[in-house]
């Protein structure tokens, strides 16, 4: 298959079935309204002796990650993990390639409300970033949390209360909440043709929605648009059933099927028929789920949290 096509039906991946891959999505309590893709628990259960599943994570933004078991490999781009129960990743523009074996693992996705909230770094410190989360100065306060999240005689109500607990001890407001909900709402609920009716949208000049991108969202405000737009695509392929073609997923503010294919070479780092060519059994599996309890499949298609009522 060539690079410019993509209207061959590709294989379908095949997911690991659902009484392995278990993935449970917990509600956060009201003060982390708009801070949290979501907290969530994945249990793979995988035979003695079997081989680790291999698969690719999208981009998307930051995350904590505790391992109770086996250990992740995953590596973005030139960056690597092993051998570590806390994993920190960073808001990424390129994909995550991981290896799990079996393993029960607890998960947390900050959207940039989050960020704000929790971090002190600059989240464009750290795109593409994946490492050792004890050992890193931006996720480090995270890893008293491994001593429970990663106990495999803890049960997982104890576990998620110490989650919560350990999360509300680290949140403070930051002054830019306001400006953070506004761009989230216009990055996810609009598709702007240019980075100045993106500020336009957003109520706020140019140089204002760069800082802002910059500090919370982690890259610039034409990546995030083109990350956007990409996203949606890539999300509507991996959740359509039988191999229908890469056209029928892409979207409508592509001018054609050769700049679709440098975008997807850009955020994947392999052309459209090379992922496809490829087995997502947790992705697939994962995203489906997600999509059908959280309302969305993909992190970076969450919207922002609804402005409190007024009473």
């Amino acid at each position: 298959m060539g690079d410019g096509d993509l209207t061959r039906a590709a294989r379908r991946p095949a997911p690991v079935p659902h009484e392995r891959l278990v993935a449970e999505f917990r509600e956060p309590p009201p003060e982390f309204a708009g801070c949290f893709t979501s907290i969530y628990h994945l249990t793979l259960d995988l035979s003695e002796g079997e081989a680790p599943v291999t698969d690719y994570l999208q981009p998307e933004w930051a995350n904590i990650r505790f391992f109770c078991g086996t250990q992740p490999e995953a590596s973005i781009a030139e960056r690597q993990v092993s051998g570590v129960g806390f994993v920190g990743t960073g808001p990424s523009s390129l994909p995550c390639r991981f290896s799990l074996g079996r393993v029960r693992m607890w998960g947390v996705g900050f959207l940039p409300l989050g960020w704000a909230r929790f971090f002190d770094e600059d989240a464009s410190a750290v795109t593409n970033l994946i490492c050792d989360g004890a050992a890193h100065p931006a996720f480090a306060h995270f890893a008293p949390l491994a001593e429970v999240l990663c106990d495999p005689e803890a049960d997982l109500e104890a576990q998620y209360a110490a989650l919560v607990d350990g999360l509300a001890r680290a949140m403070r407001p930051s002054r830019d909440e306001p400006r953070i909900a506004r761009v989230h709402a216009a990055l996810v609920n609009g598709d702007h043709a240019s980075v100045h009716a993106l500020a336009d949208a957003c109520a706020m000049s140019i140089r204002t929605l760069e800082r802002v991108c910059t500090r919370y969202f982690g890259f610039s405000p034409k990546l995030l648009m083109r990350r956007q737009r990409f996203m949606r695509s890539l999300t509507t392929f991996m959740l359509q059933r039988g191999g229908r073609p890469w056209t029928e997923a892409m979207d409508a503010h592509y001018h054609d099927q050769a700049q679709f294919t440098r975008e997807f070479r850009d955020f994947m780092t392999m052309n459209p028929s090379e992922y496809a060519a490829l087995d997502h059994p947790i992705l697939t599996s994962f995203m489906e789920a997600r999509a059908k309890v959280w309302g969305s499949a993909a992190q970076t298609l969450d919207p922002p949290a609804p402005p409190p009522q007024r009473t």
